[in-house]
């Protein structure tokens, strides 16, 4: 079987999705690997040590495309690398299923499989493969060092001989995986910090790292089997607007995390509640992609709004580029081998297995995953 492992071409996208590592774990598997010359370039990996694994360099991608029956990647592919694919290739990356259409049906007239690994499922035997999960936790991390980094205030309380300076506030909406592991760097980093989340269940993770759970009425909420937030009522939008526009006020820096699976991203602070945030404060939009949580928000843009500054960065995981790759690799490698048949030297969709029911978006030249249907 014939594997064949793509550069990324994505505008700004510094991540590379295997690493030599796994690479070589393919190959003592008997697959053959086929890369796209400058795989791992992004992230200062020569491709003398992907050559060094056994793998194969193709300089054209349009070369490698046909001859693989399996494509790994990181971002969603583009149509005309789906048209050089043959039948029945398995397809694995991320995908945007909901709002991708053209792809898909391109990938149903081409009887491509395609594996979308934001549907992995957020079960204890799919953790490894997780790689929402894993990107988000470096996300977190990133987007608590870039306000370390752009804030004009130290983060940890110091007493010294010229007074002493008081840590910084930081309010966290969001305690996701992403805001899980913002809390606890802007922690290490010795900040005060406070979160939020539609989900009060989370309360004890928050506390259990140090900070404190702000807690908000604002109704009945709920969580998706898979521990995401469900969407909030345009009435409890408003009440949690309104809980949190105190907590704001008194923030040195703003991180929101809040994202529905498959939906545009909620907006949760508006100009009001930021015009009433101190000049000098920071405001980081991590949804800002896939809409943004802050009205006044632009994706890799700053704004200003009396002072207050707003950062929308597009890709944080990016910003911790070899890491992230290493974790998306893992990622990708564990998918792999828990469907690999040694017997038959190949990977193996097994359409009972209820981790490939989860995340199959298109299977010989339809839909067969029931969340996708009719979009």
């Amino acid at each position: 079987m014939n594997i064949g492992i793509l550069k990324e071409s994505y505008s700004g996208e510094t991540r590379t999705s295997v690493l030599p590592d796994n690479v070589g774990k393919l190959i003592k598997k008997n697959a053959g690997v086929l890369i796209e010359a400058g795989l791992g370039s992004a992230v200062g990996i020569d491709d003398s040590e992907y050559s060094d694994t056994g793998a194969k360099l193709y300089r054209n991608r349009s070369d490698l495309l046909p001859e693989v029956d399996m494509i790994l990647r990181l971002r969603k592919p583009t149509i005309p690398d789906l048209n050089l694919l043959k039948e029945d290739c398995v397809h694995i990356s991320y995908l945007d299923p909901f709002n991708e259409k053209e792809i898909i049906e391109t990938c149903i007239n081409r009887k491509i499989s395609t594996i979308s690994m934001e549907m992995i499922p957020r079960t204890t035997r799919a953790q490894k493969m997780d790689s929402l999960s894993s990107q988000a936790s470096i996300a977190g991390y990133s987007a608590v060092i870039l306000a370390a980094d752009r804030l004009n205030k130290i983060f940890p309380m110091m007493m010294t001989p010229a007074g002493t300076i008081s840590p910084v506030r930081i309010f966290i909406i969001g305690v996701g995986v992403a805001g899980l592991q913002a809390i606890a760097t802007a922690k290490r980093l010795g900040a005060k910090v406070e979160a939020f989340d539609t989900r009060p269940v989370v309360a004890e993770q928050v506390q259990s790292l140090g900070a404190k759970f702000i807690h908000v009425d604002i109704g009945e909420t709920s969580q998706t089997k898979d521990g995401y937030a469900t969407a909030l009522t345009p009435e409890q939008l408003e009440l949690q607007r309104r809980g949190m526009a105190r907590v704001c006020a008194n923030s040195d820096v703003v991180i929101t995390t809040a994202q529905v699976f498959g939906r545009k991203a909620p907006v949760i602070l508006t100009e009001d509640i930021i015009t009433q945030m101190k000049p000098g404060s920071l405001v980081i939009d991590m949804a800002v992609e896939s809409g943004g949580n802050v009205q006044c928000s632009k994706p890799d843009e700053d704004v200003n709004i009396n002072g207050v500054t707003i950062i929308g960065v597009k890709n944080f995981p990016a910003r911790s580029a070899y890491h992230a790759s290493l974790m998306y690799s893992n990622n990708l490698y564990n998918f792999v081998q828990e469907f690999w048949d040694d017997d038959q030297n190949k990977f193996v969709l097994d359409p009972d297995d209820e981790i490939i029911q989860a995340c199959l978006i298109t299977h010989n030249g339809k839909i067969v995953n029931n969340k996708i249907q009719g979009i």
